[in-house]
């Protein structure tokens, strides 16, 4: 019987430099050193300008929310839940909950939609336990009060108003344990959980990303759709901005078909220093730049780092972009991954230093974290410890007990590798979610993260996403998203065909082979939620949506649209 493999820790040469105590104390020294630089901007009531705000008067605005929120009976042990869209607003009462000690919670507006099913707000709600909500929205007011009665539902932010002194004397006693923010993870695997995060978290993070990529942090000016309630957005962009005396542009667009035109409208008249996006987004981006030379360069003009999250993008994808960089900006620009969770603030690992890991991969420990290879089954499970790890969920003892093994490492339910066992600072392959990944009839792991960057990467051009099926089964098989400009084409399917005929011959193992394949009928849906608000695939419920599709994978006598490659 082969042994199993012995975990393996790493971590950062570099030390983490001291950080603050407190993530609005980047608020107070703005306001104090920059007071008229733009801190936030969002479009304007006609959609024909940008309303701004700056960096004195968000502190002013916060101070005075601040007063109101304690006085309505805001404590560390009653939080604010706020139901919104990225805005000057939201940001503005969830600065001022972090300035006094008021754990904030952004909750995903996909709560509040006509077709959300209301117990899942009432039970996320149930833990939450908040004094108030802030709702905006007139129709999300109207679905959150039915889903959890008798809450306090805020829907003006002009009826916020209180004692600025009161707020000044609550700050006072806001330290680095001081919960900041209470984060609800995705559900997508399971009941949503708050994860717990403070201002220690917020602040090391920080701290970490100006370590790793000082040059590119500088004042920087951000475009960003992505929503405050997940963690990229809302701590790692958000802060950025916000620790560095940046400027947010908040994009009201969606990596989504016809959604994604209001972020290209926003990239031709703003030029980010610091983009950031997902591999969905990237894709419809670079369909863009490549078709708009005006476009190109504004968008290569000043940015100086791209950065995907998450996972690596195609290599393809990667030197499309290079060339493109070399056209409009002559320079080579960084086209960078780096990985991490809810539960680390976001980011624990990125492709950074003087010898920078290979971009195959999600990169090394940033400083101040370390990185545990954890041996589970015949994977490895990337477990994190540091000073930007969560201490633990809120109101969830036992969810709590069972995210850390006995050395106090979060347990992230990512599968990595190094790319060299041998020269562990080329960098972690990141192996996808281990919930995603399954076995066949024959007992053989497939590991659907890294096939799909396969695949992926052999398709450009032909496939935009693919799921896989085979759970239990003898053979694996997908199901293909394939690219929106082959809508129609009566040759997609011999084009998939030959992509996926390209990937077996590489590829012919059982746990790698796609053996039958069929083109989805419409692209991921949002509503269905096969796209979550991160802007990836929830392959799970992608699975489970279309489940006939998958049946006919498995026929013994599959119909014509069946892909045989």
């Amino acid at each position: 019987m082969q042994s199993q493999p012995a975990a393996r820790t790493l971590r950062s040469e570099v030390a983490l430099l001291p950080y603050p105590d407190r993530v609005t104390g980047d608020l107070v020294r703005w306001a104090r050193e920059t007071p008229d630089t733009i801190f936030l901007a969002q479009r304007d009531g006609d959609g024909a300008g940008w309303e701004t705000i700056g960096y004195a008067a968000m502190l002013e605005r916060v101070r005075r929310i601040a007063g109101a929120l304690l006085a309505a009976g805001g404590s560390p042990e009653r939080p604010l839940a706020i139901v919104a869209e990225n805005g000057i607003d939201h940001a503005a009462v969830a600065l001022a909950a972090m300035h006094v000690g008021i754990p904030v919670s952004p909750i995903s507006t996909g709560y509040a939609r006509e077709d959300a099913d209301p117990a899942r707000a009432a039970a996320l709600f149930a833990v939450l336990q908040p004094f108030a909500a802030v709702v905006p929205d007139a129709a999300h007011v109207k679905r959150i009060a039915a889903a959890v009665p008798g809450l306090m539902i805020v829907p003006n932010l002009l009826a916020l108003d209180g004692d600025p002194a009161a707020a000044d004397h609550a700050h006072d006693a806001v330290g680095p344990d001081t919960i900041a923010k209470i984060l609800f993870t995705s559900g997508s695997t399971g009941t949503p959980k708050g994860v717990i995060t403070t201002n220690r978290m917020l602040c090391a993070n920080q701290t970490m990303l100006e370590e790793v990529w000082p040059d590119a942090i500088r004042a920087p000016v951000l475009l960003d759709w992505a929503p405050w309630s997940h963690t990229a957005a809302g701590n790692k962009n958000f802060g950025l901005v916000l620790r560095n005396g940046g400027t947010m542009y908040v994009d009201a667009g969606k990596p989504a078909p016809g959604a994604f035109d209001a972020t290209l409208r926003n990239l031709r008249e703003i030029a980010p220093t610091f983009y950031f996006n997902v591999p969905r987004g990237w894709t419809l981006l670079l369909e863009a730049l490549e078709h708009d030379e005006a476009l190109a360069r504004r968008f290569f003009s000043r940015v100086r780092i791209l950065l995907n999250a998450g996972a690596s993008i195609p290599e393809t994808l990667r030197g499309r972009l290079a060339v493109l960089a070399q056209r409009y900006a002559g320079r080579e620009i960084p086209v960078v991954s780096a990985w991490g969770a809810t539960e680390t603030a976001p980011m624990a690992t990125a492709v950074w230093g003087e010898r920078p890991a290979s971009h195959e991969t999600i990169g090394t420990p940033v400083p101040g974290v370390e990185i545990k290879l954890a041996p589970v089954e015949d994977r490895f499970e990337l477990r994190v410890r540091g000073p930007s790890v969560t201490p633990g969920y809120w109101r969830d003892d036992a969810a709590t007990r069972e995210a850390f093994d006995d050395e106090g490492f979060f347990k992230s339910g990512d599968a990595g590798a190094l790319l060299d066992s041998a020269d562990p600072s080329r960098g972690i392959v990141f192996g996808g979610r281990l919930s995603e990944n399954f076995k066949l009839s024959s007992g053989t792991w497939v590991n659907a993260g890294l096939l799909r960057l396969d695949v992926l990467e052999t398709g450009q051009g032909t496939i935009d996403e693919i799921v896989f099926a085979g759970a239990d089964r003898d053979e694996l098989t997908a199901l293909v998203f394939a690219a929106r400009a082959l809508t129609g084409d009566p040759t997609a399917p011999e084009r998939v065909r030959a992509v996926l005929a390209a990937h077996n011959a590489r590829n012919p193992a059982s746990s790698t082979r796609v053996a039958r394949a069929v083109i989805a009928t419409d692209a991921p849906d949002a509503a269905r939620g096969e796209i979550t608000d991160k802007g990836s695939l929830n392959q799970r419920r992608v699975l489970a949506n279309r489940a006939a599709e998958v049946a006919r994978l498995y026929a013994a006598s599959p119909d014509a649209a069946v892909i045989v490659p």
